[in-house]
């Protein structure tokens, strides 16, 4: 493994990303597969965004929050994945530390926003299934857009005071991350000195950005799952399920990986395991998310028949 040089003890000037090195046998494989579901995950988010845009019927609020949704997992994967992949087939495995906190500050910002978001759109299932006589005049487009921005201006202000305060912990010449991303837990294990406020601080900001948007979410359910029953049309029931629970399939996912590697604490044995976790939802869950809601959702299938149907004609005329 080769080394990266630093100025002196406590001035690193570059990381070795471990990542994956414990298992050589699987690196190509890993860097097929992964490659595959990155092209999949731009070409599928891009649609969603596309089509929200360009069809008038999916000009509302669900879609708008999608769309948004779509846009965080395509830069979201972009900050991790490539050079996930250089370092897969680099046996240095070297980021340099610049890089690094790029990553560190981008996708840490983006994953919180990812977090308060999914709660949103939460929410406005709920506004459209518990009260949707009052839908379309509560969920405005000034409304969506204050949300929206809630959730980024959130993940902005978690990153930099996450990352800033890791950054700020002295790494007495320890470069070997023992991860394929930069992110806060790993980040800490490497510090030379008692690292307890910045644990305690991590756990507070899991809890402010995991536990409490997941059970924001439940409760939505909760009191929409109480509608849903209401509905005497068996038809009427199959539908909005249908609708929600794509939402719950993409929750489940997201926060059941990232809860496992930010709740546990940075001490943890769990290395290998949390390695495939935080694979699962920086590769996995961004290129499931726009199959999830296109194949299970009438709407978009049709308005995505309707968008190539034009295309078409313009090519072929």
């Amino acid at each position: 493994m080769g080394m990266v040089k630093s100025t002196n003890e406590g001035n690193i000037t570059g990381f070795i990303l471990l990542g994956f090195s414990d298992y050589p046998q699987l690196q190509t494989a890993l860097f097929v597969v992964i490659l595959i579901l990155y092209l999949l995950t731009i070409l599928g988010n891009t649609t969603i965004i596309l089509i929200s845009h360009l069809e008038p019927k999916l000009n509302t609020p669900m879609y708008f929050f999608l769309s948004h949704l779509s846009f965080l997992d395509l830069c979201f994967t972009s900050s991790v994945i490539p050079q996930l992949l250089v370092n897969l087939q680099d046996p240095m495995k070297t980021i340099t530390y610049g890089g690094c906190v790029v990553q560190l500050y981008v996708s840490l910002a983006l994953g919180s926003t990812e977090c308060v978001l999914l709660a949103v759109m939460s929410y406005d299932r709920y506004m459209a299934i518990c009260r949707p006589l009052h839908y379309a005049l509560l969920m405005h487009l000034h409304l969506c857009m204050a949300l929206t921005s809630l959730a980024w201006l959130s993940g902005v202000a978690t990153t930099l005071v996450q990352s800033t305060l890791t950054l700020q912990l002295p790494l007495c010449g320890h470069h070997q991350v023992d991860h394929f991303i930069c992110e806060v837990p790993v980040l800490i294990k490497l510090a030379c000195v008692d690292t307890t406020f910045n644990e305690a601080e991590l756990f507070v900001a899991s809890i402010l950005f995991l536990v409490v948007p997941i059970s924001f979410i439940l409760v939505s359910y909760g009191y929409i799952t109480k509608a849903v029953l209401k509905i005497k049309s068996a038809t009427g029931r199959k539908k909005v399920f249908g609708t929600c629970s794509s939402h719950v399939t993409v929750v489940i996912m997201f926060y059941g990986t990232i809860m496992f590697m930010y709740l546990q604490s940075a001490k943890s044995t769990y290395k290998d395991q949390g390695k495939f976790v935080s694979l699962f939802y920086t590769v996995v869950t961004p290129m499931l998310n726009p199959l999830i809601y296109t194949l299970r959702n009438k709407e978009v299938k049709e308005a995505l028949r309707k968008v190539l149907g034009k295309i078409l004609v313009i090519k072929f005329t």
